[in-house]
């Protein structure tokens, strides 16, 4: 008998996604495990594996349209099967009451009120969701698609489709360029006479600068969903941080050692290393590798160290998780990581690249930036800020040298820990940055 796959729900706080893309389509097979949709939530566009294994029988939903959780949204069954949409409790596509899309049906229900009143008295199941009626012959795009295409100000009527059914996809607006405007002969100016040896050449005109207009940029649910953590975070968490600063001498020149050995692409980072330091860390320190249960009064001391790494995407920023990072070698957190910050930088990371993280590390060092803290992210314990490694003077055994010196500071919940821990895990944390040949070991 065919069965029903739903919209999945893809983080803890996810209460709708967008459907941008049918990897399957009707009519072809999919495996248990194999990504049949593309799904954009609060934070990402998500790969999504299909749990069920038969024939796409039907798609109840359309690229485009918002769908809350655990919606249907596709009917799979044996090649061939006929849907008993009574028997499966769903009406079929189209029906009044389809439960596939209820959000974008409610949408295109209320006229925008900027809307022709021609527009508005027309039928609301004639304009296909990722069509914008307000454009001259509607055009196919997808929602991230419009979102980059209104931050850079693009008009998508300009820009060529290559996705499925002529439909404008984020690469396609990533690869539009305006074209070069022809070139226009200045015409022929005879050229003034020479100022009499009494008279002052007249002062070049000082350049006039225009007023620039307001721009008005849709947030995007990636920047509302940061937005909305990061307030609660602020309002909720009481911070407190502690900044160390850390020798780098023997770190950048071991990095040196090991890159030398290692073929371009699996080079480590100074990252790495301290991703590798923080988890070997966190072992000793199991307070800071936890977060808080309110309802039941406890604090949970996380089994696993996951660290989560903060990678800046387009829209805003995401944090992918390493696994296990304290159990794994220097060019494994590397090739982990660049495999995951790539994903995240294309939108095509899965749930648990981006979920389940115990403690996280921001890194604005290749930034040239000096120190900064992070804001805690919910509901770790902990989060570690780290700039980038100067060479600084530095006075040793009363003389004044040049040193390489990194600062880094922990914010820690003050409901978890206190300052006398973070101050200890910031010194713990110095012995595998400073001896980094630890980390080898």
């Amino acid at each position: 008998m065919a069965e029903i796959l739903s919209m999945p729900k893809l983080g803890f706080d996810m209460a709708e996604g967008t459907l941008v893309r049918w990897v399957i389509q009707e009519g072809q097979v999919v495996t248990r495990g194999k990504v049949i949709a593309e799904i954009e939530t609060d934070k990402a566009t998500v790969e999504v594996e299909c749990g069920l294994e038969g024939t796409v029988l039907v798609h109840l939903a359309k690229e485009g349209d918002i769908i809350p959780v655990k919606t249907p949204i596709s009917v799979i069954g044996k090649p061939g099967e006929k849907v008993d949409y009574k028997a499966l409790g769903i009406e079929a596509p189209g029906g009044e009451a389809a439960p596939a899309a209820p959000a974008v049906q409610a949408a295109v229900e209320t006229p925008a009120p900027a809307a022709p009143a021609a527009q508005a008295a027309a039928p609301a199941v004639e304009t296909p969701a990722d069509v914008d009626p307000a454009l001259p012959g509607g055009v196919r795009a997808s929602p991230l698609a419009r979102k980059l295409a209104a931050e850079r100000g693009l008009d998508l009527r300009k820009v060529k489709a290559s996705g499925p059914g002529g439909r404008i996809v984020r690469s396609d607006v990533l690869a539009y360029k305006e074209p070069a405007a022809p070139a226009v002969p200045a015409p022929a100016v005879p050229a003034p006479a020479a100022p009499a040896a009494s008279q002052a050449a007249p002062a070049a005109p000082a350049p006039v600068f225009a007023a620039r207009e307001d721009v008005r940029i849709p947030v995007s649910r990636l920047r509302s969903a940061i937005s909305r953590r990061m307030t609660e975070a602020k309002q909720q968490i009481p911070h407190f941080y502690v900044t160390h600063e850390y020798k780098l001498e023997a770190l950048m020149a071991l990095r040196k050692q090991v890159n030398s050995m290692l073929p371009e692409a699996d080079k480590v980072s100074v990252n790495d290393f301290i991703v590798k330091a923080a988890a070997l860390t966190l072992r000793e320190f199991p307070n800071l590798n936890a977060s808080i249960d309110l309802p039941k009064g406890e604090i949970v001391q996380h089994g696993h160290v996951n660290v989560g790494i903060a990678v800046a995407v387009e829209q805003g920023l995401l944090t992918v998780v390493c696994r296990d990072a304290d159990l794994k070698s220097l060019r494994q957190i590397g090739s982990e990581i660049r495999t995951l910050a790539n994903k995240a930088r294309d939108g095509k990371v899965r749930p648990e690249d981006i979920e389940g993280s115990t403690f996280s590390i921001s890194n604005l060092g290749m930034f040239d930036v000096e120190h900064f803290v992070a804001i805690i992210n919910p509901p770790e314990a902990a989060i570690l800020a780290v700039g980038s490694g100067k060479e600084v003077p530095v006075v040793e055994n009363g003389a004044i040298n040049v040193g390489m010196r990194m600062k880094a500071t922990i914010s820690v919940d003050h409901r978890v820990s206190d300052g006398a821990e973070a101050a200890r895990f910031m010194q713990r944390l110095a012995l595998y940055i400073e001896e980094p040949l630890r980390l080898m070991l």
